[in-house]
């Protein structure tokens, strides 16, 4: 699954830029090459750098200071195996796993957390940047006590989910509602969600995203909960689980939704209902989103439906049945052309040119 920070790579390599991407650290076998540049498969100026770490990855949680002390002689190593000077070291790691001062003091050093900075480790990643970039003002505002110029540069969506035209209103018996994520998060209001797709019997309600830990790369557990949400999803007569998709696949499926459903526990989630990623795809389509309250969003009425309040979702349902019983109007042609719009304004080629010229000023 492709991630913020492997599209920006993508437009960086499309810019004629020989673009090197760090890939997570292995454990060192007693055989192999430690470090291994190969060419991406995905652009011809994009690399992805293999590494193996010759010490127990375990120290960083035990003893952090000689975890990093031997850190950054492995980032040494990585320059070396690039052989050729760094002209910008783009860090979205916020676990400060290889800190940005251990890179060469010439390259231009940007932070680029996309998720909400929950511990120390978060905000030690942004020591040594020279500027700051996020999808939401609050994180920034986390941040205000590192002395650079920090930027909102909102969610990105890859051009293919850019629908060409709005699509035509359909008349038939059955609404199809479109939800894409991980379904193993702890985070889902699985009540609220559950209630929804009991109350409307003439809504088929289909899901792309893991549904068993096999299938998940992003985190999320079965435990006893999850498990039973799962199960009762799977036999819901109105459900439809996809499982995992590429973004292509994807894009092309909830390109025939008629609506979009988002349901976290803001109380629960991560990034504590401020943004999610999922939402610019879905505005791409041109489609409604009925939502938890978004704050990213909360002066959008026309783009995303959401409750008013943070604390709980309790009128969500209602929300909802609002909507599907209103759909001409929310799927009208002039509110998908403005949603369609907004997404086309947020695609990563463009989110690249402005963060270029951010940077141009400084």
């Amino acid at each position: 699954m492709f991630l913020s920070k492997h599209h920006y790579a993508i437009e960086m390599a499309k810019k004629n830029n020989t673009v090197f991407f760090l890939n997570p650290p292995v454990q060192r076998t007693s055989t192999g090459k430690s470090i291994s540049i190969g060419p991406s498969n995905v652009h011809p100026n994009l690399f992805f750098i293999d590494h193996a770490l010759s010490f127990p990855y375990i120290l960083r949680f035990r003893v952090l200071w000689l975890f990093h002390f031997l850190m950054k002689y492995h980032v040494r190593r990585i320059e070396k195996e690039i052989g050729r000077p760094i002209d910008i070291v783009w860090s979205f790691d916020i676990g400060n796993l290889y800190p940005l001062s251990y890179f060469r003091k010439s390259a231009l050093k940007v932070f680029h957390p996309v998720d909400e900075p929950l511990n120390k480790h978060a905000f030690d990643a942004a020591e040594g940047a020279e500027i700051i970039f996020s999808v939401t003002k609050e994180i920034l505002n986390k941040y205000s006590a590192i002395d650079v110029s920090r930027h909102l540069i909102s969610h990105g969506v890859s051009e293919y989910f850019i629908a060409n035209d709005p699509d035509v209103v359909k008349d038939n018996d059955q609404i199809h509602i479109g939800f894409s994520g991980n379904l193993l998060r702890q985070d889902i209001d699985r009540k609220i969600l559950l209630d929804i797709i009991t109350q409307n019997h003439e809504c088929v309600f289909e899901f792309w995203g893991s549904f068993s830990v096999a299938q998940s790369n992003v985190g999320g557990s079965m435990d006893t909960d999850t498990a039973d949400f799962i199960d009762k999803l799977k036999n819901l007569p109105n459900c439809k689980l996809h499982g995992v998709v590429s973004s292509s696949e994807l894009a092309t499926h909830i390109r025939s939704m008629d609506a979009f459903l988002i349901c976290y526990d803001v109380q629960k989630d991560q990034s504590k209902g401020t943004n999610y990623h999922k939402v610019m795809e879905y505005l791409g389509t041109g489609k409604v989103i009925v939502s938890n309250n978004i704050t990213s969003y909360s002066k959008h009425a026309n783009l995303v439906q959401m409750v008013e309040e943070r604390t709980n979702n309790s009128d969500l349902p209602s929300l909802f049945r609002n909507v599907i019983e209103n759909l001409n109007y929310h799927n009208s042609v002039l509110l998908q052309k403005e949603r369609i719009a907004y997404a086309e304004n947020n695609t990563y080629e463009k989110q690249m040119a402005r963060i270029e010229g951010f940077i141009a000023k400084m």
